[in-house]
């Protein structure tokens, strides 16, 4: 359990870098701070990660006995507990619970990031309250979270939530996404990533470049084109959700990463999701869940992680 102070240490595990907190009893910072990521060698990211964890455990004395909650970019095998479903795919296949263990010399509890994301959400963020949220990951991958009560659900497969590699649900048999670092087709990660969006604009302005802030800067001085590409990407993302309301049926739908600042998602995904979720009746259909932008942004996940061991009930 947490220290006698109530400190709990998060590590946000990314593949461009390593975020590291310590949050006391209220959920404030104590500490904080980051650095880039060893990518493609697994033992330099151990020993980086156990250097980090010092310099956070020297500037926060009392977090001297504090908890360890990681966030990955992927989830631990239930039988191997080896990492699997990594984007960050120098961690795949790696005993990453025991290696961090034996390198920080206690105790850790692993999580997915997307799982981290709304276990921050539902404690003092945007899910604050919600009896079952579901915190989307819109970034470099796509990723899905659940929490229920207030606490992150893994699932008995520790893939509860775990959307962005599901098929992209085309009713046309369409495939609509690119091949996936994971092996699959069609996964909903390759439809709607962030470098997805940007490669759907390149390819309608034939090799254009353009990050995302820039083309949603284009729809609002009223380029045709990036309003397409946008449009086109907004029901994408309603049509994938569609099928986590009609799983889930969240009471929010909380989104984070990159892609999540484009503000014409939240007055325009509503109705999005409504126009493919299941009605039978001819009248206008009905959609009530919020859907917000997450409180902390890329925080979440860091703040999520500490937020792996509860404190004291």
């Amino acid at each position: 359990m947490p220290g006698p102070q109530g400190f709990r240490i998060g590590f946000d595990v990314g593949g461009t870098k390593i975020a590291v907190c310590v949050l006391d009893e209220a959920g404030n910072y104590a500490f904080k701070t980051e650095i880039a990521t060893p990518r493609n060698d697994y033992a330099t990211f151990l020993q980086c990660a156990a250097e980090i964890l010092k310099v956070a455990r020297e500037a926060v004395p009392g977090a001297a006995g504090a908890t360890i909650g990681v966030g990955i970019p992927g989830e631990i095998d239930v039988v191997a507990n080896t990492v699997k479903n990594a984007n960050s795919t120098f961690l795949i296949g790696e005993n990453l619970e025991t290696d961090l263990e034996r390198a920080f010399g206690q105790k850790v509890r692993l999580a997915n990031d997307a799982q981290c994301l709304i276990a921050s959400e539902v404690q003092d963020g945007a899910a604050q309250g919600a009896a079952v949220a579901f915190g989307v990951i819109l970034g470099t991958g796509v990723g899905g979270g659940i929490a229920i009560n207030g606490e992150a659900w893994r699932g008995n497969n520790r893939l509860a939530g775990e959307w962005g590699h599901n098929p992209f649900p085309s009713r046309d048999g369409e495939i609509i996404g690119s091949p996936c670092y994971c092996g699959r087709n069609n996964c909903i990660e390759t439809v709607l990533s962030g470098p997805a969006l940007v490669a759907a604009y390149a390819d309608a302005t034939a090799g254009e470049a353009a990050q995302l802030p820039e083309i949603e800067a284009k729809v609002a001085d009223g380029d045709p084109v990036a309003r397409e590409v946008l449009s086109e990407y907004i029901d994408h993302l309603g049509n994938a959700l569609a099928t986590v309301v009609g799983v889930l049926d969240p009471d929010v739908i909380v989104l984070g990463g990159g892609v999540s600042s484009i503000s014409s998602l939240y007055r325009e995904l509503p109705d999005r999701v409504s126009a493919h979720m299941f009605h039978s009746a001819p009248t206008a259909p009905r959609f009530s869940t919020p859907i917000v932008k997450s409180k902390w942004g890329p925080d979440s996940g860091v703040r999520g992680a500490a937020r792996l061991w509860p404190l004291p009930r």
